[in-house]
């Protein structure tokens, strides 16, 4: 009876042993199997860590990247092409291939090293880039050849960049003061049609007759367009860590109806403030989308209205270079879209309206980036204006003001309104259709936002 038992218990103990090898977790057991690899012996357990050595673990790294600090200068939002709808929308779809496309952007704030960030967001085909150029913008389409450089991948001259993929060069030994302008060059070997865009740049940019000009001064012009192509973002290296505002919007923040190729978005007034304030500045990244919604994404009409705010948060907002502060400006297309260019059955209620951008505070609060929140400019006058969406947007700007959720708020409709009938804009500031504005009242909007809301902590 006695060995019985004794068999019992030590079957019990093996049972036991068994289970709780069992019960490690599959991280436990890859780092076990990782420790194994580099030379420890597995006894009865598996051996959970051991302490690395210089040694053991030799560091390959070409350069200490934990030592570099880069942060976003520009950016764009990108979504899917449109074609030509009418006299409104251009057509935004171009064939590259054989071609060089020289793209114009002015960035925000200096540093000595930069590099550029290709999105081939949309396409369903890799893009191949077969080579690849920045330098200082002279005029127009020409360069200052002085300050080329090749941009190079891992390395490499070109770059494939994977479809619904992102690419980034090696960082490229160009110094750059704040507000600079770049000319952006990339060459397309292979037939290519641009399947991830920022349409409605207000930026003309250029498309080559057939051949690589990515380092010629003069770029032979074929085609000029006013899109960007392919690139979403330009990052600068710095010496000490500084952060990076992102300006969330739709076709007020991207600047409809501002003069094309001077830069007078209110985003660029931003940027131009905190240069003249002191020198080393943020950035500041303009990832606003004509058309763009909090709650729902683009109807199948218009793909160049992008995905929703909350849909393209991640990519647009928590993705970008040190992003330290968010201003949100949406939430117009939601109220006045649905039933015009939209499903009537997306249409909106205030209290959705409000959740959504709820959503976006809590969403950049969990990724420790102060949130600030417009409220809603006037849009009576304009297409698509009813009393029954004045009452949401009245409603919605009620408890943007009065609210806790956000950090901040910046009261753009304060400043556009016409003060004796405020559900119209101040007609100095009006862009012409009763909805966007002009480069005053983007200028004036600028000007009313206080930068001690972005001095570091």
């Amino acid at each position: 009876m006695t060995d019985q038992m004794s068999k019992a218990n030590n079957r019990e103990t093996h049972q036991d042993d068994a289970e709780q090898r069992m019960t490690l977790t599959r991280r436990s057991w890859l780092v076990a199997t990782a420790t194994a690899a580099g030379g420890a012996v597995l006894d009865r357990f598996p051996v959970l860590a051991r302490q690395a050595t210089p040694e053991a673990t030799p560091l390959v790294a070409d350069r200490d990247w934990r030592g570099e600090h880069w942060v976003g200068s520009w950016a764009r939002a990108m979504h899917m092409p449109n074609p030509a709808v009418g006299n409104d929308v251009p057509n935004e779809i171009f064939a590259l291939g054989d071609r060089t496309l020289r793209q114009i952007v002015r960035i925000s704030s200096g540093g000595e090293q930069i590099r550029i960030r290709l999105a081939n967001t949309f396409g369903e085909q890799p893009i191949v880039v077969g080579a690849a150029s920045v330098a200082l913008r002279d005029r127009d389409e020409i360069i200052d050849p002085a300050t080329a450089h090749d941009a190079t991948f891992s390395g490499l001259p070109g770059a494939t960049i994977p479809a619904g993929a992102i690419v980034l060069s090696d960082p490229i030994d160009l110094s750059v003061p704040n507000l600079a302008e770049l000319a952006v060059s990339l060459y397309f070997p292979e037939a290519t049609t641009g399947s991830t865009v920022h349409g409605l740049a207000f930026q003309t940019n250029y498309i080559s007759s057939a051949g690589d000009f990515t380092k010629e001064a003069a770029l032979p012009v074929a085609t000029v367009m006013q899109s960007w192509v392919f690139l979403t973002g330009v990052d600068v290296h710095v010496a000490a860590p500084r952060g990076a505002i992102v300006c969330l919007g739709d076709s007020i923040t991207d600047g409809e109806r501002s003069t094309p190729d001077t830069n007078h978005r209110w985003s660029d007034f931003l940027a131009d403030r905190l240069a003249a304030s002191h020198e080393a500045m943020p950035g500041v990244l303009n990832l606003g989308i004509a058309g763009n919604r909090v709650l729902h994404n683009a109807p199948a009409k218009y793909p160049l209205y992008g995905p929703g705010a909350l849909a393209r948060f991640d990519r647009d907002v928590i993705a970008q270079p040190a992003v330290s502060h968010l201003i949100i400006l949406e939430g117009i297309n939601d109220i006045a879209l649905p039933g015009v260019d939209a499903d009537a059955a997306e249409a909106v209620t205030a209290d959705q309206l409000i959740a959504g951008l709820r959503q976006l505070a809590e969403r950049a609060h969990e990724d420790d980036i102060v949130a600030y929140v417009s409220t809603i400019t006037p849009y009576e006058g304009s297409d698509v204006y009813t009393a029954q969406g004045e009452g949401i947007r009245t409603a919605v700007n009620d408890w943007i003001r009065r609210g806790t959720v956000f950090d901040a708020v910046i009261d753009f409709d304060a400043v556009v309104r016409d003060p004796d009938h405020p559900s119209r804009h101040l007609a100095a500031y009006d862009g012409g259709d009763s909805l966007h504005f002009s480069d005053a009242g983007y200028k004036a909007m600028a000007e009313s936002i206080d930068l001690a809301l972005f001095q570091p902590d």
